[in-house]
């Protein structure tokens, strides 16, 4: 086994190295550069640290928006950013498309036989129960109220010390404090307090994180199987890994077991998503692998959302000033006064607060990249073949970037694309229908996100709440990094400056 590992990075420095040219560019047919053996690896791996721009490059090549990548070490993966092969994929032949195993083995150490890496049976089974708790009013009601608690008890008087002494900020960080915070007291009814600079994070979030950032690796090593050795000798990342995994499932167990224990003595059964799990009679298994589930899925992505949005804003004076005048029309129609926080039926009416946090996820999706596994031989809309287990992924990063999906502005920062031309005045325009095939950033079909109204809800309550009071400066002018890892975060963070709005309506 030792033999075949060191074989390949042999092999690997061989290709590398012995190349006297830089080949990232693409042939005739649009594909990447392959040669016997080892397909694409070397440019692959020449361009691993820019994997994104690279298939987008390529994708914006392809006459049809699709490439194929063949490597050694990996299935034979499709590429697309056609909105018909999305709908294909996601819709119309949904069954022949499931995430499929290779998926489920580099997520399944950290969320077991939750829903988002299961299939079949297993998926439906789970996919109605969360849709029933997902519909729910009370559920609802209660994520409002949290997300009141947290701003008002904690985001709002950090902020407001952070202007008060000029203290630099890493906002992204206050964010992921923030969501990981709403989101254990959600799926978990237990408060972290990470949102307390006063005290070190919680081990369970730390190991959430690593957890999190290994695993995404898994999926972007140029040879899959050295990960796979690593993980069968417990070595270097794969051993942190399994450290990490063992930490959130016990703390979450833990969690699970007090929960029921206190829950059997009080007779109370809480309004978070933990709660209605055990109360509906799930086994304590089942009720892990789902709330780590929803962590995952609540925590990191309106987050970065949340940082990218607060970024091109601070290139973007004018329409941030058009959201705080948003803000300020719907909460004065309501009644809505300086003490009281915003409320759903108000949040429900800033479209363009909802227009603006649309276009920055399309420029800078939370999940840049999703995957399937063919499980039969297809062809897509675009003439395409797929064998079967192949890997078929559609890109939003990609697909935000088509000048023949958005024009040749594709680039730019314009909230306008979202909103019917129904006025001349922004406040009585209405959000366009986009199909969620051309912007798949909640992805859609029979996988749609369940907690995609939830998660709009959740942002435009954070930014809303935020501008209304301060202004966030960036301390670098300085074009920051896009890096996908499970969600697509800002390499460094976004370093801020906090700022009191003066003369407003507060």
């Amino acid at each position: 086994m030792m033999f075949i590992f060191f074989f390949l990075l042999l092999s690997l420095g061989f290709f590398v190295f012995s190349s006297s040219t830089t080949i990232t560019t693409c042939h005739r047919d649009h594909h990447p550069p392959s040669y016997p053996f080892i397909g694409c690896l070397v440019s692959f791996y020449r361009n691993r640290h820019q994997l994104l721009n690279w298939y987008t490059d390529l994708l914006s090549q392809s006459p049809t928006q699709t490439i194929i990548v063949q490597r050694l070490g990996a299935r034979r993966t499709i590429v697309t950013a056609n909105p018909a092969n999305v709908e294909y994929m996601l819709k119309s032949n949904f069954t022949n498309f499931p995430k499929g195993r290779p998926f489920t083995e580099i997520l399944g150490d950290l969320l077991g036989c939750g829903i988002f890496n299961v299939d079949g049976e297993l998926w439906s089974m789970q996919r109605k129960l969360a849709s029933h708790e997902f519909s729910a009013k009370s559920l609802r009601e209660f994520t409002v109220k949290t997300l009141q608690q947290e701003v008002d008890d904690r985001l709002i008087p950090m902020l407001e010390e952070a202007a008060e002494s000029r203290r630099v900020l890493d906002f992204q960080d206050i964010l992921r404090r923030f969501a990981f915070d709403v989101v254990c007291k959600v799926s978990l009814g237990t408060d972290p307090f990470c949102l307390d600079h006063s005290q070190p994070l919680p081990p369970l979030v730390k190991a959430f994180d690593a957890a999190s950032e290994i695993s995404a690796m898994r999926g972007m090593a140029p040879v899959f199987l050295v990960w796979k050795i690593k993980r069968l000798l417990n070595m270097g990342s794969e051993k942190k890994l399994k450290e990490s995994v063992n930490l959130v499932h016990e703390s979450v167990m833990e969690i699970i077991r007090n929960k029921k224990e206190n829950n059997s003595v009080n007779g109370d059964e809480g309004g978070d998503l933990l709660s209605r799990l055990l109360s509906a009679g799930h086994g304590e298994q089942v009720a892990r692998d789902m709330a780590i589930s929803f962590i995952m899925a609540g925590r990191d992505t309106t987050s970065a959302a949340m940082t990218w949005l607060f970024w091109l804003l601070s290139q973007n004076e004018a329409v941030e000033r058009a959201i705080v005048d948003e803000v300020k029309l719907v909460t004065d129609k309501n009644n809505i006064g300086r003490a009281r926080a915003l409320d759903f039926e108000t949040l429900k009416e800033m479209n363009f607060l909802k227009a603006c946090l649309c276009e920055s996820m399309r420029l800078y999706p939370p999940v840049a990249w999703d995957s399937k596994h063919a499980a039969a031989y297809d062809v897509l809309p675009d003439g395409t073949p797929v064998r079967k287990g192949d890997r078929v992924t559609y890109m939003p990063y990609g697909m935000g970037r088509m000048e023949t999906l958005w024009g040749k502005d594709r680039l730019e920062f314009k909230p306008d694309r979202w909103l019917d031309d129904l006025g001349e005045e922004w406040e009585n325009r209405v959000l366009k229908p986009v199909s969620p095939y051309k912007f798949p950033v909640f992805q859609a079909g029979p996988r749609v996100c369940l907690g995609k109204e939830m998660a709009f809800i959740q942002m435009k309550y954070v930014v809303g709440s935020v501008l209304r009071r301060f202004e966030i400066k960036p301390v670098s002018g300085n074009q920051p990094v896009f890096v996908p890892l499970l969600t697509g975060h800002m390499i460094g963070g976004l370093k801020v400056l906090v700022r009191k709005r003066i003369n407003e309506w507060l």
